[in-house]
């Protein structure tokens, strides 16, 4: 069942369901009424027939006969019975015993009883009189009241029934051009194909559900577009990495194996195997650490990270390798509150980052001394790494982020153009940025900020 079906007809189940709430309180209210105001009713028959039968003497014949015009018209079934103390039918005989001396001992007791007899409504009342104290019961059947509330049930069934067909054309209507927005999202949902992925569909002006589930689809596509993107040059520019190393280590091998080399070529021969297997190790060590980094785009743990106790980490790796002083790290500032040197990240993904900085530095300045400056306020934390190296050309500023790409001046050292790429995206998921000024033949400058409670 669709939705928009299902909402009519919850709405009307509810809508019915309080109408016949109200309808059916309404009846018996008029029942009620009805009823009471005929026992009333029965109330002044007996009192008028006690006037009639007890005080008759002591009223004027003019008196008596308006007071018999007037309410001794007889009532559909209408039983009227006077008993004395012996509990015997006084002035109207009562050969039937329409009552008997239970009940007419129940109204002496009580001096007042009403009940149902039947359909029959029955009235009872004590009458004291100087001739003596009398039991007056009268009975009688209210069809007027009957009818009227036999004509009332079938108006209620009729309004209920004609209010409940109305209530699920109306909700029908409300439903469908309030799903109308879904449904145009739905048909531009199925317009999306794979080979579509930068297509978007219209997230509208307002703030309810369909807006946001339309954002939330725009965000899922836009993941989608980006990893398929990714998988797309991951597979093109792997592939041409790992086959032109491993291509030279054959062709090399092949010649070395087509004719006796001296040992001299032999050297070269295996020195060339040498690099292009370090090439080739390289390339695969990006490859799997792009790969990782993927793994955990979505899913990566955050933890608070100390920014500065991860640099001082690196600081001491790299001195070791290289020698004192080599890496040097300079405090601007530093926060009195620790906790505003941390970051929201993965530290294992935040390491590759930073070194990667590093190591990039060193690689491309012939292993001068880099000086990584760290700064850290109320605000946010920001790293500055800086080296002495050959630098970027201008128009390449734009393209050393992206996958496997190298600058023609760079194409001499070792690398794959992966741990740029892998670095910028890790400190994009932990909501940071990355920026780069160089000048060819000069340096660059990488610089890494993390705001506070992005």
């Amino acid at each position: 069942m669709k939705i928009k079906n299902r909402l009519s007809l919850y709405f009307s189940l509810i809508g019915s369901g309080v109408l016949l709430v109200v309808l059916t309180s309404i009846y018996l209210s008029f029942h009620s009424f009805i009823k009471d105001d005929f026992y009333n009713h029965l109330k002044d028959r007996a009192n008028v027939a006690a006037q009639l039968y007890l005080e008759a003497d002591e009223i004027t014949a003019d008196s008596l006969n308006r007071v018999r015009e007037r309410y001794l018209k007889s009532l559909p079934s209408e039983v009227i019975r006077l008993y004395d103390s012996r509990n015997a039918a006084a002035f109207i005989h009562d050969e039937e015993g329409h009552w008997d001396s239970k009940t007419i001992e129940t109204v002496r007791r009580r001096g007042y009883l009403e009940y149902t007899d039947g359909e029959n409504q029955v009235v009872g009342i004590y009458y004291k009189d100087n001739q003596g104290n009398f039991v007056i019961l009268v009975s009688a059947l209210d069809t007027d009241g009957l009818r009227r509330l036999d004509r009332m049930l079938q108006i209620i069934l009729v309004v209920f029934f004609i209010v409940g067909a109305l209530l699920y054309f109306v909700s029908r209507i409300f439903a469908t051009q309030a799903l109308s927005p879904l449904n145009d999202l739905v048909k531009q949902m199925q317009r999306i194909k794979s080979s579509h992925l930068n297509v978007r569909v219209n997230e509208g002006n307002n703030r309810d559900e369909i807006t946001e589930l339309a954002r939330n689809f725009n965000r899922l596509l836009a993941h989608l577009e980006s990893d398929f993107e990714l998988q797309k040059t991951y597979v093109t520019n792997a592939s041409h990495e790992l086959r032109t190393p491993v291509t030279s280590i054959i062709g090399e091998v092949e010649l070395a194996l087509s004719k006796e080399r001296s040992k001299e070529e032999t050297e070269r021969t295996l020195q060339l195997v040498l690099e292009e297997s370090e090439r080739l190790m390289d390339t695969i060590s990006g490859l799997m650490e792009l790969a990782q980094v993927d793994v955990d785009y979505n899913s990566a743990a955050l933890t608070p990270v100390r920014m500065d106790e991860l640099l001082w980490e690196i600081h001491d790796i790299w001195n070791s390798k290289l020698g004192a002083g080599m890496l040097k790290v300079n405090i601007e500032r530093l926060p009195e509150n620790e906790t505003l040197l941390t970051v929201p990240a993965n530290r294992q993904l935040m390491f590759i980052a930073l070194n990667n900085l590093v190591s990039n530095a060193f690689k491309f300045s012939g292993q001068k001394q880099v000086v990584c400056d760290l700064y850290a306020d109320e605000n946010l934390i920001r790293i500055r790494v800086a080296d002495q190296g050959i630098g970027i050309p201008a128009e390449d500023i734009g393209k050393v982020t992206a996958s496997f790409y190298r600058s023609p001046n760079a194409r001499n050292f070792a690398g794959n153009g992966i741990g740029l790429f892998v670095t910028q995206k890790i400190i994009q998921l932990f909501n940071g940025t990355l920026s780069i000024q160089s000048t060819e033949g000069v340096g660059t400058t990488i610089t890494t900020e993390f705001l506070h409670n992005i």
